[in-house]
């Protein structure tokens, strides 16, 4: 077998082993955070999950599937191991930004209720004064 077939095959095997961890984790750690910023509504909060999760697989492994493809050959075993710390090292860090965007995303969605809960009074107002007229 070609050593460059070698090469894509662990690629694409270690590629979509770590799309799928990573997703696993972020979807069951990240349920908690949604549920928080959805101000416990469980239902949206699975809901909004399962899509972050459908989105984040469809933008990684069509990354992986991008990046396959390598204009050189590798003639030896030096060149496997070159070639796949070069793609896996590239995978990674697009894993690493997904998640840092849909952290970030997230967290501004919940600052922005946090927000609109602090500007209700605590209490409904007893009534209004009408302005002094200024001297």
């Amino acid at each position: 077998m070609d050593r460059t077939v070698v090469a894509y095959v662990i690629y694409l095997l270690v590629s979509i082993g770590l799309t799928i961890w990573v997703a696993r984790t972020l979807s069951r750690n990240g349920r908690i955070f949604l549920a928080d910023v959805l101000h416990g509504n469980e239902k949206l909060a699975d809901a909004v999950n399962h899509l972050l999760v459908v989105g984040f697989y469809l933008v990684n492994l069509g990354f992986v599937a991008l990046y396959l493809s390598d204009d050189e050959t590798i003639t030896d075993t030096r060149g496997i191991f070159e070639a796949l710390s070069t793609k896996l090292g590239v995978v990674l860090l697009v894993l690493g930004v997904m998640h840092l965007a849909n952290v970030y995303v997230l967290n501004r969605i919940r600052r922005r209720g946090a927000m609109e809960r602090e500007q209700v009074p605590p209490v409904p107002p007893q009534g209004w004064v009408a302005p002094q007229a200024q001297a």
